[in-house]
Protein backbone atom coordinates (compact mmCIF):
# COMPACT_ATOMS: atom_id res chain seq x y z
CA UNK A 1 0.00 0.00 0.00
CA UNK A 2 1.39 3.36 -1.02
CA UNK A 3 2.01 6.27 0.85
CA UNK A 4 -0.36 8.13 -1.90
CA UNK A 5 -3.26 5.43 -1.75
CA UNK A 6 -6.64 6.53 -0.61
CA UNK A 7 -8.29 5.10 1.85
CA UNK A 8 -12.06 3.79 2.01
CA UNK A 9 -13.07 4.23 5.46
CA UNK A 10 -15.50 2.01 7.29
CA UNK A 11 -18.51 4.66 6.59
CA UNK A 12 -17.92 4.76 2.72
CA UNK A 13 -15.87 8.25 3.11
CA UNK A 14 -12.70 8.16 0.53
CA UNK A 15 -9.25 10.27 2.07
CA UNK A 16 -7.21 10.81 -0.34
CA UNK A 17 -4.16 9.87 0.82
CA UNK A 18 -2.60 8.33 3.74
CA UNK A 19 -0.95 11.15 5.24
CA UNK A 20 -2.86 13.19 8.34
CA UNK A 21 -2.06 16.38 9.92
CA UNK A 22 -2.20 15.61 13.23
CA UNK A 23 -3.95 17.97 15.88
CA UNK A 24 -1.92 20.66 17.41
CA UNK A 25 -3.22 23.14 20.03
CA UNK A 26 -3.39 26.24 18.59
CA UNK A 27 -5.09 28.42 20.80
CA UNK A 28 -5.22 31.28 18.07
CA UNK A 29 -8.94 31.79 18.78
CA UNK A 30 -10.32 35.20 18.21
CA UNK A 31 -12.26 37.59 21.14
CA UNK A 32 -15.62 35.08 20.86
CA UNK A 33 -13.63 32.31 21.21
CA UNK A 34 -13.99 31.45 17.47
CA UNK A 35 -11.90 30.24 14.97
CA UNK A 36 -9.82 33.54 14.23
CA UNK A 37 -8.96 34.85 10.56
CA UNK A 38 -5.18 33.82 11.73
CA UNK A 39 -6.54 30.34 12.61
CA UNK A 40 -8.42 29.95 8.67
CA UNK A 41 -5.44 31.31 7.19
CA UNK A 42 -3.30 28.82 8.99
CA UNK A 43 -5.69 25.90 7.44
CA UNK A 44 -5.36 27.33 4.25
CA UNK A 45 -1.63 26.46 4.29
CA UNK A 46 -1.89 23.05 4.95
CA UNK A 47 -4.77 22.76 2.67
CA UNK A 48 -2.55 23.46 -0.05
CA UNK A 49 0.32 21.03 1.46
CA UNK A 50 -1.59 18.06 0.41
CA UNK A 51 -2.57 16.05 3.62
CA UNK A 52 -5.36 13.70 2.88
CA UNK A 53 -6.75 14.22 6.36
CA UNK A 54 -6.44 17.15 8.09
CA UNK A 55 -7.56 17.30 12.20
CA UNK A 56 -7.72 20.32 13.82
CA UNK A 57 -6.50 21.15 17.45
CA UNK A 58 -8.72 20.76 20.20
CA UNK A 59 -12.11 22.40 19.85
CA UNK A 60 -13.85 22.70 23.71
CA UNK A 61 -16.84 20.72 24.19
CA UNK A 62 -17.53 23.68 27.43
CA UNK A 63 -16.44 27.37 27.43
CA UNK A 64 -15.82 26.53 31.25
CA UNK A 65 -13.41 23.84 30.60
CA UNK A 66 -10.35 25.04 27.84
CA UNK A 67 -6.88 23.64 27.75
CA UNK A 68 -5.74 26.87 27.06
CA UNK A 69 -6.21 30.60 27.17
CA UNK A 70 -7.13 31.11 23.60
CA UNK A 71 -9.03 27.83 22.64
CA UNK A 72 -11.72 27.63 20.10
CA UNK A 73 -15.09 26.62 21.88
CA UNK A 74 -18.21 25.03 20.10
CA UNK A 75 -21.19 24.91 22.37
CA UNK A 76 -24.06 26.97 20.26
CA UNK A 77 -24.25 28.09 16.83
CA UNK A 78 -23.66 31.82 17.84
CA UNK A 79 -20.77 32.19 15.74
CA UNK A 80 -21.03 29.02 13.64
CA UNK A 81 -20.53 31.03 10.19
CA UNK A 82 -16.93 31.10 10.91
CA UNK A 83 -16.58 27.79 11.59
CA UNK A 84 -18.05 27.68 8.11
CA UNK A 85 -15.74 29.34 7.23
CA UNK A 86 -12.74 27.34 8.74
CA UNK A 87 -14.35 23.83 7.66
CA UNK A 88 -14.19 25.32 3.94
CA UNK A 89 -10.80 27.18 3.81
CA UNK A 90 -9.48 23.42 5.45
CA UNK A 91 -11.75 21.18 2.71
CA UNK A 92 -10.26 23.61 -0.27
CA UNK A 93 -7.79 21.57 -1.09
CA UNK A 94 -9.63 17.80 -1.00
CA UNK A 95 -8.92 16.58 2.15
CA UNK A 96 -11.40 15.21 4.84
CA UNK A 97 -11.51 17.42 8.01
CA UNK A 98 -12.14 16.65 11.02
CA UNK A 99 -13.01 18.16 14.34
CA UNK A 100 -11.40 17.02 17.47
CA UNK A 101 -12.72 17.74 20.04
CA UNK A 102 -12.14 17.58 23.79
CA UNK A 103 -12.79 18.35 27.17
CA UNK A 104 -9.33 19.16 29.66
CA UNK A 105 -10.76 18.03 33.04
CA UNK A 106 -8.24 18.35 35.45
CA UNK A 107 -5.19 19.66 32.94
CA UNK A 108 -6.87 22.85 32.91
CA UNK A 109 -4.71 25.88 33.98
CA UNK A 110 -5.60 27.55 37.31
CA UNK A 111 -4.97 31.02 36.05
CA UNK A 112 -8.07 30.39 33.60
CA UNK A 113 -10.12 30.76 37.36
CA UNK A 114 -12.07 28.45 36.70
CA UNK A 115 -12.83 24.77 38.86
CA UNK A 116 -11.65 21.94 37.24
CA UNK A 117 -13.81 18.55 37.02
CA UNK A 118 -12.21 15.19 36.56
CA UNK A 119 -13.24 11.19 37.74
CA UNK A 120 -11.55 11.33 41.22
CA UNK A 121 -10.07 14.31 43.27
CA UNK A 122 -6.74 13.92 42.66
CA UNK A 123 -4.05 16.63 41.55
CA UNK A 124 -1.86 16.40 38.90
CA UNK A 125 2.05 15.56 39.77
CA UNK A 126 4.01 17.42 38.38
CA UNK A 127 6.72 18.27 40.53
CA UNK A 128 7.13 22.26 41.27
CA UNK A 129 4.74 22.66 38.45
CA UNK A 130 1.88 21.16 40.14
CA UNK A 131 0.48 24.20 41.18
CA UNK A 132 0.28 25.46 37.79
CA UNK A 133 -3.31 22.92 37.78
CA UNK A 134 -5.73 23.04 40.89
CA UNK A 135 -7.01 19.90 42.87
CA UNK A 136 -10.51 18.98 40.64
CA UNK A 137 -13.39 18.07 42.04
CA UNK A 138 -14.91 14.64 41.75
CA UNK A 139 -18.10 14.75 38.86
CA UNK A 140 -21.32 14.16 40.23
CA UNK A 141 -23.48 11.75 37.85
CA UNK A 142 -25.14 15.12 36.01
CA UNK A 143 -21.62 16.25 35.46
CA UNK A 144 -21.05 13.44 33.26
CA UNK A 145 -23.84 13.24 31.86
CA UNK A 146 -23.49 16.93 30.98
CA UNK A 147 -20.32 15.94 29.37
CA UNK A 148 -22.20 13.35 27.58
CA UNK A 149 -24.30 15.47 25.53
CA UNK A 150 -22.41 18.20 25.36
CA UNK A 151 -19.40 16.03 23.09
CA UNK A 152 -22.84 14.94 20.90
CA UNK A 153 -23.88 18.44 20.73
CA UNK A 154 -20.27 19.35 19.30
CA UNK A 155 -20.40 16.88 16.55
CA UNK A 156 -23.56 17.62 15.18
CA UNK A 157 -22.29 21.24 15.26
CA UNK A 158 -18.99 20.55 13.40
CA UNK A 159 -21.56 18.66 11.02
CA UNK A 160 -23.48 21.47 10.17
CA UNK A 161 -20.51 23.58 10.05
CA UNK A 162 -19.26 21.39 7.22
CA UNK A 163 -16.71 19.19 8.71
CA UNK A 164 -16.41 16.23 7.44
CA UNK A 165 -15.64 14.23 11.29
CA UNK A 166 -15.09 14.48 14.22
CA UNK A 167 -12.26 13.00 16.45
CA UNK A 168 -13.05 12.17 20.15
CA UNK A 169 -10.05 12.84 22.69
CA UNK A 170 -9.85 10.16 24.86
CA UNK A 171 -6.10 10.70 25.14
CA UNK A 172 -2.73 12.44 26.31
CA UNK A 173 -4.25 12.89 29.88
CA UNK A 174 -7.48 15.00 29.13
CA UNK A 175 -10.96 14.09 30.56
CA UNK A 176 -11.60 10.61 28.51
CA UNK A 177 -8.36 9.60 29.05
CA UNK A 178 -8.85 10.47 33.17
CA UNK A 179 -11.68 8.09 33.17
CA UNK A 180 -9.73 5.32 31.40
CA UNK A 181 -6.68 5.65 33.91
CA UNK A 182 -6.75 3.94 36.79
CA UNK A 183 -4.61 6.54 38.27
CA UNK A 184 -6.64 9.40 37.53
CA UNK A 185 -9.64 7.14 38.53
CA UNK A 186 -10.86 5.80 41.79
CA UNK A 187 -14.31 6.20 41.59
CA UNK A 188 -16.57 2.83 43.14
CA UNK A 189 -19.57 3.52 40.61
CA UNK A 190 -20.14 2.34 37.29
CA UNK A 191 -17.61 4.62 35.95
CA UNK A 192 -14.77 3.02 38.28
CA UNK A 193 -13.08 0.30 38.94
CA UNK A 194 -12.87 -2.24 36.24
CA UNK A 195 -11.82 -1.24 32.45
CA UNK A 196 -15.48 -1.75 31.13
CA UNK A 197 -16.69 0.70 33.79
CA UNK A 198 -13.54 3.35 33.13
CA UNK A 199 -14.29 2.71 29.59
CA UNK A 200 -18.42 3.62 29.96
CA UNK A 201 -18.13 7.52 29.19
CA UNK A 202 -16.11 6.91 25.95
CA UNK A 203 -18.22 4.08 24.74
CA UNK A 204 -21.36 6.36 25.53
CA UNK A 205 -20.44 9.57 23.58
CA UNK A 206 -18.91 7.72 20.41
CA UNK A 207 -22.49 5.62 20.77
CA UNK A 208 -24.30 8.86 21.10
CA UNK A 209 -22.25 10.87 18.45
CA UNK A 210 -22.68 8.03 16.03
CA UNK A 211 -26.03 8.28 16.66
CA UNK A 212 -26.81 11.64 16.00
CA UNK A 213 -24.80 12.58 12.82
CA UNK A 214 -25.55 11.29 9.59
CA UNK A 215 -23.81 7.90 8.20
CA UNK A 216 -21.29 9.97 5.32
CA UNK A 217 -19.94 12.05 8.68
CA UNK A 218 -16.64 10.32 10.03
CA UNK A 219 -16.18 9.47 13.59
CA UNK A 220 -12.69 8.77 14.89
CA UNK A 221 -11.18 8.37 18.46
CA UNK A 222 -8.11 9.19 19.51
CA UNK A 223 -6.37 6.67 22.04
CA UNK A 224 -3.17 6.15 24.53
CA UNK A 225 -1.44 3.05 23.66
CA UNK A 226 -0.05 3.98 27.16
CA UNK A 227 0.20 6.46 29.62
CA UNK A 228 3.61 5.09 30.50
CA UNK A 229 3.43 5.37 34.01
CA UNK A 230 3.62 2.73 36.45
CA UNK A 231 0.04 1.62 37.15
CA UNK A 232 -1.54 3.72 34.25
CA UNK A 233 -3.47 3.18 31.39
CA UNK A 234 -1.50 0.11 30.05
CA UNK A 235 -1.05 -1.12 26.83
CA UNK A 236 -3.35 -4.46 27.22
CA UNK A 237 -6.35 -1.78 28.30
CA UNK A 238 -6.02 0.15 24.87
CA UNK A 239 -5.86 -3.06 22.74
CA UNK A 240 -9.32 -4.04 24.91
CA UNK A 241 -10.87 -0.45 24.69
CA UNK A 242 -10.42 -1.03 21.09
CA UNK A 243 -11.67 -3.88 20.61
CA UNK A 244 -14.89 -2.33 22.33
CA UNK A 245 -15.14 0.31 19.74
CA UNK A 246 -15.41 -2.20 17.20
CA UNK A 247 -18.99 -2.63 17.11
CA UNK A 248 -19.43 1.04 17.47
CA UNK A 249 -19.52 2.82 14.01
CA UNK A 250 -15.93 3.75 14.74
CA UNK A 251 -14.41 5.12 11.19
CA UNK A 252 -10.59 5.58 12.57
CA UNK A 253 -8.61 5.07 15.55
CA UNK A 254 -5.96 7.23 16.51
CA UNK A 255 -3.09 5.91 18.25
CA UNK A 256 -0.84 8.29 20.74
CA UNK A 257 0.31 7.88 23.72
CA UNK A 258 1.38 10.05 27.52
CA UNK A 259 -0.10 12.83 29.39
CA UNK A 260 1.12 16.21 30.80
CA UNK A 261 2.70 13.85 33.63
CA UNK A 262 4.50 11.40 31.48
CA UNK A 263 4.56 13.67 28.01
CA UNK A 264 5.47 10.88 25.97
CA UNK A 265 3.54 12.29 22.60
CA UNK A 266 6.85 15.33 22.62
CA UNK A 267 9.53 13.32 20.44
CA UNK A 268 12.05 15.95 21.20
CA UNK A 269 14.03 13.89 23.87
CA UNK A 270 13.99 10.78 21.08
CA UNK A 271 16.64 9.06 18.75
CA UNK A 272 15.77 10.83 15.86
CA UNK A 273 18.43 8.80 14.32
CA UNK A 274 16.38 5.61 14.82
CA UNK A 275 13.80 4.93 12.61
CA UNK A 276 11.64 3.04 15.08
CA UNK A 277 12.13 5.26 17.88
CA UNK A 278 10.97 8.39 15.36
CA UNK A 279 7.56 6.55 14.64
CA UNK A 280 8.11 5.88 18.61
CA UNK A 281 4.18 4.39 18.81
CA UNK A 282 4.28 1.75 15.60
CA UNK A 283 4.92 -1.64 18.08
CA UNK A 284 1.75 -0.25 20.10
CA UNK A 285 -0.45 -0.20 16.57
CA UNK A 286 1.25 -3.17 15.64
CA UNK A 287 -0.25 -5.25 18.29
CA UNK A 288 -3.38 -3.63 18.35
CA UNK A 289 -4.31 -4.06 14.73
CA UNK A 290 -4.29 -7.51 15.17
CA UNK A 291 -7.97 -6.74 17.45
CA UNK A 292 -8.80 -3.78 14.97
CA UNK A 293 -11.50 -3.90 12.57
CA UNK A 294 -11.38 0.13 11.98
CA UNK A 295 -8.23 1.46 10.10
CA UNK A 296 -5.64 2.76 12.31
CA UNK A 297 -3.47 5.99 12.85
CA UNK A 298 -0.52 6.69 14.40
CA UNK A 299 0.91 10.12 15.70
CA UNK A 300 4.38 10.85 17.51
CA UNK A 301 7.45 12.13 15.91
CA UNK A 302 7.17 11.26 11.96
CA UNK A 303 8.96 14.12 9.98
CA UNK A 304 10.71 11.73 7.62
CA UNK A 305 9.19 10.16 4.11
CA UNK A 306 10.63 7.03 4.60
CA UNK A 307 9.20 6.52 8.31
CA UNK A 308 5.84 7.39 7.20
CA UNK A 309 6.26 4.89 4.41
CA UNK A 310 7.29 1.71 6.84
CA UNK A 311 4.20 2.74 8.93
CA UNK A 312 1.91 2.15 5.90
CA UNK A 313 3.46 -0.83 4.72
CA UNK A 314 3.38 -1.81 8.40
CA UNK A 315 -0.50 -2.10 8.12
CA UNK A 316 -1.61 0.94 9.88
CA UNK A 317 -3.93 3.09 7.54
CA UNK A 318 -2.75 6.46 8.34
CA UNK A 319 0.59 8.40 9.35
CA UNK A 320 -0.11 11.29 11.31
CA UNK A 321 2.28 14.37 11.30
CA UNK A 322 2.00 17.35 13.77
CA UNK A 323 5.42 19.16 13.95
CA UNK A 324 6.76 18.37 10.78
CA UNK A 325 3.75 20.12 9.06
CA UNK A 326 4.43 23.24 11.61
CA UNK A 327 7.45 23.67 10.02
CA UNK A 328 6.57 23.17 6.40
CA UNK A 329 2.59 22.62 5.34
CA UNK A 330 3.51 21.52 2.34
CA UNK A 331 5.51 18.63 3.25
CA UNK A 332 3.17 15.98 1.55
CA UNK A 333 3.11 17.44 -1.71
CA UNK A 334 7.15 17.82 -1.71
CA UNK A 335 6.66 13.98 -0.86
CA UNK A 336 4.79 13.42 -3.25
CA UNK A 337 7.57 14.60 -5.73
CA UNK A 338 9.59 12.43 -4.66
CA UNK A 339 11.35 15.12 -2.38
CA UNK A 340 13.22 13.96 1.15
CA UNK A 341 12.37 16.88 3.10
CA UNK A 342 12.52 16.28 6.68
CA UNK A 343 11.69 19.52 9.18
CA UNK A 344 12.54 19.34 12.56
CA UNK A 345 13.04 22.12 15.59
CA UNK A 346 16.12 22.32 17.53
CA UNK A 347 16.56 19.12 20.23
CA UNK A 348 15.27 19.96 23.44
CA UNK A 349 17.64 18.15 25.91
CA UNK A 350 16.05 19.49 29.27
CA UNK A 351 16.24 16.69 32.59
CA UNK A 352 12.37 18.70 33.40
CA UNK A 353 10.35 16.40 31.33
CA UNK A 354 7.19 18.74 32.05
CA UNK A 355 9.05 22.29 31.04
CA UNK A 356 11.18 20.65 28.20
CA UNK A 357 7.74 19.09 26.83
CA UNK A 358 5.49 22.47 27.56
CA UNK A 359 9.12 24.21 25.38
CA UNK A 360 8.28 21.51 22.39
CA UNK A 361 4.99 23.07 22.22
CA UNK A 362 5.81 26.22 22.27
CA UNK A 363 8.28 25.92 19.72
CA UNK A 364 5.67 24.57 17.44
CA UNK A 365 3.03 27.45 18.19
CA UNK A 366 5.80 29.95 17.27
CA UNK A 367 5.38 28.00 13.62
CA UNK A 368 1.76 28.27 13.61
CA UNK A 369 1.15 31.50 14.49
CA UNK A 370 3.63 33.07 12.17
CA UNK A 371 2.13 30.36 9.50
CA UNK A 372 -1.36 32.33 9.93
CA UNK A 373 0.26 35.45 9.93
CA UNK A 374 1.69 34.47 6.75
CA UNK A 375 5.20 34.60 7.45
CA UNK A 376 7.83 31.50 6.91
CA UNK A 377 8.30 29.29 9.87
CA UNK A 378 11.61 29.77 12.13
CA UNK A 379 12.54 25.93 12.91
CA UNK A 380 15.67 26.84 14.56
CA UNK A 381 13.55 29.21 17.38
CA UNK A 382 15.56 29.17 20.51
CA UNK A 383 13.24 26.84 22.59
CA UNK A 384 13.59 29.07 25.56
CA UNK A 385 12.74 32.46 24.06
CA UNK A 386 9.53 30.40 22.81
CA UNK A 387 8.34 29.16 25.83
CA UNK A 388 9.15 32.93 27.18
CA UNK A 389 6.62 34.26 24.53
CA UNK A 390 4.72 31.71 24.59
CA UNK A 391 4.35 32.31 28.61
CA UNK A 392 3.49 35.83 28.41
CA UNK A 393 0.85 35.52 25.67
CA UNK A 394 -0.49 32.81 28.13
CA UNK A 395 -0.86 35.35 30.84
CA UNK A 396 -2.12 38.06 28.21
CA UNK A 397 -5.19 35.72 27.34
CA UNK A 398 -5.96 34.37 30.84
CA UNK A 399 -6.80 37.83 31.23
CA UNK A 400 -8.80 38.21 28.56
CA UNK A 401 -10.57 34.87 29.18
CA UNK A 402 -11.42 35.63 32.74
CA UNK A 403 -12.99 38.70 31.47
CA UNK A 404 -14.89 36.89 28.67
CA UNK A 405 -15.98 34.26 31.37
CA UNK A 406 -17.44 37.02 33.80
CA UNK A 407 -19.33 39.05 30.97
CA UNK A 408 -20.78 35.11 29.63
CA UNK A 409 -22.53 34.68 33.42
CA UNK A 410 -23.19 38.99 33.51
CA UNK A 411 -25.49 38.15 30.38
CA UNK A 412 -27.02 34.68 31.20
Amino acid sequence: MSLFSPLVLPNGAVVPNRIAKAAMEENMADGDHAPSAELISLYRAWAEGGAGLIITGNVMVDARAMTGPAGVVLEDDRHLDRFTAWAETARSGGGQVWMQINHPGRQMPAALGQQTLAPSAIPLELGAQSKVFPVPREMAAADIAEVECRFVNTAVLAERAGFTGVEIHAAHGYLLSQFLSPLANHRKDRWGGSLENRARLLLDIVRGVRTAVSPGFAVAVKLNSADFQRGGFSPEDARTVVEMLRSLGVDLVELSGGSYEAPAMMGSARDEHTLAREAYFLEFAREIAEVATMPLMVTGGIRRREVAETVIESGVAMAGIATALAIDPHLPSHWRLGKSDAPKLKPITWKNKPIASSAHMAAVRYQLVRLGRQRRTAPTVSPTWALLISQMQARCSARQYRLWMVERQAAA
